[in-house]
């Protein structure tokens, strides 16, 4: 995020930049949860830059990003610690030296390196609705008096000061009300028109107007297409714009069709049967026409 540092987003808060494009309601979400010290839950579809949003609230901030990635196997106890016992016993085995003292065995997880940081660093907790449903709640406690005990080693970590945390969740399952009530929610919408636009000058700065126009218009009567599987994203719209500049498509060819299909489809069409959706959509409206 050139051009923005840290005084800017403690004076204005976090807002858009030359090189990232928030909407108002988005920005306003941010800066009410870094005032009330709550996590930030981030939803939306897939591809909308709620990641993103995080790594470019710690650029603007000028600090440290800590990412957690949240997997079905994930399990709350990795975000504080995890306890190498196996190393422990082999170590006693071989009459290590390292036995004798337990810390060596003990491995920080993100939320301990978060609340151990000398400056205040953005936390990443993403895709939170991937793990198990007890996850959220197992870390209730932790978000909210920022301390945990190390129960091998007898310490308390205590937060230095209070991270600012950004949960993201696609949606994929629900998550605890109790969880919910202890976080600053915001749904990110997909971008309109003119917002996508404003995005798209951000990647592409000369794209030519008519080509833009014509792909958003394509882009947009796809996504509009009833029962499509998975609806094409901001992040594969960029993909799909930059196969077309590397081709040299002019805006013609977008109206054209082979079957149906635009130009160099497959970067926003991701399985078969949305393919054979339009596929067959185009062949009907074809008959239609007769």
């Amino acid at each position: 995020m050139a051009g923005t540092g840290s005084k800017s987003a403690a004076q204005n808060g976090f807002q858009s930049t030359a090189n990232y494009i928030v909407s108002n309601e988005l920005a306003l979400a941010v800066n009410a949860a870094v005032t009330l010290q709550k996590p930030l839950l981030i939803k939306g579809e897939p591809g909308t830059g709620k990641t993103r949003l995080a790594e470019e609230l710690a650029a603007a901030l000028d600090t440290n990003l800590l990412r957690w990635h949240i997997k079905s196997t994930t399990k709350a106890q990795q975000g504080l610690y995890e306890y190498d016992a196996v190393s422990r016993l082999r170590d006693s085995q071989l009459g290590s030296e390292k036995v004798h003292d337990i810390s060596n065995y003990i491995k920080p997880g993100k939320l301990w390196l978060a609340f151990s940081a000398e400056k205040r660093p953005v936390l990443l907790i993403d895709e939170i609705d991937k793990a198990d449903i007890e996850f959220p709640n197992d870390l209730l406690h932790e978000l909210d008096q920022m301390e945990f005990h190390v129960y091998e080693t007898g310490e308390q970590i205590k937060a230095k000061q209070r991270p600012i945390v950004i949960i993201t969740s696609n949606n994929e399952k629900e998550l605890p009300d109790a969880f919910l009530r202890r976080c600053f929610f915001h749904y990110i919408r997909f971008p309109d028109a003119e917002t996508l636009a404003a995005i798209v000058a951000v990647h592409f700065p000369n794209i030519q107007k008519q080509l833009l126009a014509t792909a958003l218009e394509v882009f947009f009567d796809l996504r509009q297409v009833p029962n499509l599987k998975k609806k094409p994203s901001t992040s594969e719209l960029l993909d799909w714009l930059k196969l077309l500049l590397a081709e040299d498509i002019s805006p013609s060819d977008l109206t054209k069709s082979d079957g149906g299909l635009m130009p160099m489809f497959g970067a926003l069409l991701k399985n078969e049967q949305d393919v054979e959706l339009i596929e067959k959509l185009a062949f009907m409206s074809r008959r239609g026409a007769r």
